[in-house]
């Protein structure tokens, strides 16, 4: 395979393109089960309908693991902004409009939402105390609820192809769950990059688009903040700590 162009590095992961496909190598500490469960998401989700790159293999790549998938042209979503900052409003209403489709899809087979969210928490170093409010806000939360969710849903998560097609990439943090958590992620995610005032107009449209009360998304704010806890370096573990020890909204 040719790894000369490259696409993206992350601290555990490199991404390249070898002609129409895309190798996404992980580290050679990488959990190989991680690595397997991102593969099946993605593939879970090429089954409900959406536009997702296909997964072509699972491979071993000089002693590491690797997802082999189509290459889809394009530039991101998240480009587009940076390059159009006039046309933000319609970019965010397309962002909404792709996220509504992906929780129009259900699959049945995606990990639960509410039992991740639990996993997590319990992982953290967070104080007992902490702990415990955020798990009881969890009980409190609505069940039952089977709607797909990407889990890391932004701009750079979406491709427009030439065609004008919009394509979903990146499916490791998919569940199945409430949609309203889902959006109070991508609020997050904003706000993490220090764009407060983008992270308000999604949300705007969003819960005018839908005729969800912000208040039904604000109730995920602490539990989505504290499901990022444990991979959050510390510039982000600052905003993260405000908005888990926010009881109520």
């Amino acid at each position: 395979m040719n790894y000369e162009k490259v696409l993206a590095v992350r601290s555990n992961k490199a991404i390249y393109q070898d002609g129409k496909k895309v190798i996404k190598v992980f580290a050679k500490d990488f959990s190989k089960s991680d690595c397997l469960n991102e593969a099946l998401n993605q593939a879970r989700v090429e089954e409900t309908g959406l536009n997702v790159p296909r997964v072509l293999e699972v491979t071993i790549l000089q002693e590491q693991i690797a997802i082999v998938s189509d290459f889809i042209p394009g530039k991101t979503l998240s480009q587009l902004i940076e390059t159009s900052a006039n046309h933000l409003a319609a970019y965010l209403e397309e962002l909404v409009n792709i996220q509504l489709l992906i929780h129009a899809k259900v699959s049945p087979l995606l990990s639960q939402l509410p039992d991740k969210i639990k996993r997590k928490i319990e992982q953290t170093d967070l104080d007992a105390i902490t702990k415990y409010e955020l798990l009881t806000r969890l009980s409190s939360m609505p069940r039952g609820i089977n709607q797909v969710l990407h889990g890391d849903f932004n701009p750079s998560n979406i491709i427009i192809n030439p065609e004008n097609k919009a394509y979903i990439l990146d499916w490791s943090h998919a569940t199945q769950g409430h949609p309203n958590a889902d959006v109070a992620n991508t609020y997050l995610l904003f706000c993490l990059e220090q764009k407060d005032m983008v992270a308000a107009a999604y949300l705007d449209i969003y819960c005018q688009k839908t005729q969800t009360p912000k208040k039904d998304i604000f109730r995920w704010f602490a539990l989505v903040a504290a499901m990022r806890w444990l991979k959050a370096i510390k510039s982000e573990k600052e905003i993260l700590k405000k908005w888990i020890n926010v009881v109520e909204y």
